[in-house]
């Protein structure tokens, strides 16, 4: 026999229960549960998860199953169980062992009766979870409060909660040889490229190992194929409003067990620049928001470099801007300066992490006054070293994307570094290397820089404005959706 061949389910229901028993390690984990019973003078075990099984719909289906006589299953006992005396939904048959011990891992409750070469396995499983609750980091002034869960089910009503299409696809798939991970591929069938699908699903399915214990992050490495590359190349969100608009859109959405976050494929450098803030208020309040925006993460990015060329070069300012630039030098360089304040700011972002909420404005304090105010006194750090990276700190938090913020951080370090070593030419070289290298780059055969590259005007003006909703009558056509009319 082959080694992947199924392990049939035996008549005997003795066999069936040495094995599901050796294989599930009843004996072994406390909470995976065999209970044998016998109704209408048949041996049956139910096997179960302790805390995934539903107990009043099991102490229902038990109490149906009592009452039954031995007549009452014959002839056809299969057939009568699950069509007549199994009152539930979600009710299937297998005759293989190895799936059967998968699903009860899984959640599912697996019913075994004696002569009979299936097991009838009843979904229902219900799974610790919190209430949907608004996420911190995409929070609105006014739209819905409701953002994912952990729980994968939760995650697919939400989103058909929204999209009420007929054609929206919620397909299934398993990934890990040991978590079995369960995933779903949302899209919409009659706007969604088939062929960026079938992307999407080769590259899901290819993923080879034995678990993906960080849910959404495992398979996005799994997926981009970019190990080294600090710049997201899919999109997260754990607001169902956002994941539907892109739906609508044409995109592909992952959505993984355990996590809050869904993933949206493909994306662009301009999507991690969206807020949907910015759609909660007037077209012309939305377009100045994202300008905001935009000033900030440019400034995040470009500010404290071109300072710092400024100030190693003042021959560069006209008379007018000649006060930019540092009044007087601290007792260390600047670009010294500069690394060390970048790390500071990392440092107290992560100690912001581990700080229960109730020392966070002690935090805070401790890293106004004792840091910044002291460095300064003693002359570690100049006042305008402070200024220019606190501005450029400000353009990282208000950047939507966490992700994406911290691959432009890394981007300001490596133009610092450049401009330290080159001067201008430094500046002018790393930035336009990192715009060669953004342009190069691909989200599922999506330019990253599109529509800026290559350049697609309508799509530009949308990128830049917040255009009037009833405006945007066209899907965007990088992603070549079947139905290009909104």
């Amino acid at each position: 026999m082959e080694e992947n061949a199924k392990k049939l389910v035996h008549a005997s229901i003795d066999e069936n229960i040495s094995y599901l028993k050796e294989q599930l390690g009843v004996e072994k984990s406390f909470d995976v549960l065999q209970l044998d019973v016998e109704y209408a003078e048949r041996k049956m075990a139910f096997y179960f998860i302790d805390g995934f099984v539903k107990d009043d719909i099991l102490h229902l289906i038990m109490k149906f199953l009592a009452k039954l006589s031995k007549e009452a299953l014959e002839p056809n006992t299969l057939h009568k169980l699950i069509k007549t005396y199994i009152p539930y939904v979600e009710v299937e048959v297998t005759d293989d062992l190895d799936k059967v011990v998968e699903m009860v891992l899984a959640g599912p409750t697996a019913l075994v009766v004696d002569e009979i070469k299936q097991v009838i396995l009843i979904d229902a499983r219900t799974y610790p979870a919190r209430g949907p609750e608004e996420p911190d980091i995409e929070r609105v002034v006014r739209g819905s409060r409701d953002g994912y869960v952990e729980t994968l089910v939760f995650n697919t009503a939400l989103t058909r909660r929204r999209v009420r299409d007929r054609t929206l696809r919620m397909e299934y798939m398993q990934i890990g040889r040991r978590s079995k991970t369960d995933i779903v591929i949302s899209y919409i069938e009659d706007i969604a490229e088939p062929s960026m699908v079938q992307e999407v699903k080769e590259s899901l399915s290819n993923i080879d190992t034995d678990g993906v214990p960080m849910a959404e992050k495992t398979i996005e490495e799994y997926i981009s194929g970019r190990h080294w590359n600090p710049f997201p190349v899919v999109r997260y969100t754990e607001r169902p409003d956002t994941a539907a608009s892109h739906l609508y859109e044409g995109h592909v959405c992952i959505l993984v067990d355990g996590s809050p976050s869904v993933i949206i494929t493909p994306c662009t450098y301009w999507h991690h620049l969206q807020h949907a803030e910015e759609y909660r208020n007037k077209p012309i309040i939305g377009s100045y928001l994202r300008f905001v925006r935009f000033a900030a993460v440019w400034a995040s990015i470009f500010l404290l470099p071109l300072w710092y060329l400024f100030s190693i070069d003042p021959s560069l300012l006209p008379d007018a801007l000649s006060y930019i630039g540092p009044n007087e030098n601290g007792k260390i360089p600047l670009l010294l300066q500069f690394i060390f304040v970048e790390i500071g700011i990392d440092m107290l972002r992560m100690a912001a992490i581990h700080t229960p909420s109730a020392l966070a404005t002690a935090l805070g304090l401790v890293a106004a006054l004792m840091i910044g105010q002291v460095a300064v006194e003693v002359g570690l750090l100049t006042n305008e070293v402070i200024l220019y990276l606190s501005i450029a700190a400000l353009g990282t938090f208000a950047t939507p994307s966490y992700e994406m913020s911290l691959a432009n951080r890394l981007v300001r370090i490596f133009l610092l570094l450049a401009t330290a070593a080159f001067h201008s030419y430094g500046l002018l070289i790393g930035s336009v290397l990192i715009v060669i290298f953004l342009a190069r780059m691909q989200s599922f055969g999506i330019p990253y820089l599109w529509p800026f590259i290559p350049f697609h005007f309508r799509a530009f003006v949308d990128v830049m404005f917040r255009s009037p909703i009833p405006l945007k009558n066209r899907r965007p056509s990088v992603l070549h959706p079947k139905d290009p009319d909104r």
